[in-house]
């Protein structure tokens, strides 16, 4: 698995490539993650379209990254999530869990800030 990472508005992409699956993912997915939110990157997108399996550990390290973000008041939200991913995810009804969007532009924006009413 390798990862490639943009800076758009304040939000970190980051691609995965490969597949999510048991050793050869565990831990390297939610390292990568800790170590965006010691640099204080707390808007954080995992573009998973082309990872092409995830097995239940992988979904787990997955877990791994929500977890690690919301306990430091950041977020990890998910593009491009398709195929077995997104089986795994409803019959898990982690669906709820994980904010997924299909477009880039979608996850981004989804980070703005709320209108604050006067």
């Amino acid at each position: 698995m390798r990862y490639e990472e943009n800076e758009i508005q304040n939000v970190t992409i980051v691609s995965v490539h490969g597949d999510i699956i048991g050793d050869q993912s565990r831990r390297r997915l939610v390292d990568h993650v800790w170590a965006l939110l010691a640099e204080d990157r707390s808007r954080i997108v995992l573009d998973v379209t082309d990872v092409r399996h995830v097995d239940s550990r992988g979904l787990g390290e997955l877990i791994e990254c929500f977890r690690a973000a919301e306990s430091r008041g950041a977020a990890v939200k998910l593009l491009g999530v398709n195929g077995r991913l997104s089986d795994l995810l409803v019959i898990t009804k982690l669906a709820s869990v994980f904010e997924c969007f299909d477009t880039r532009e979608a996850a981004i924006a989804s980070f703005a800030p709320l209108a604050v009413a006067c």
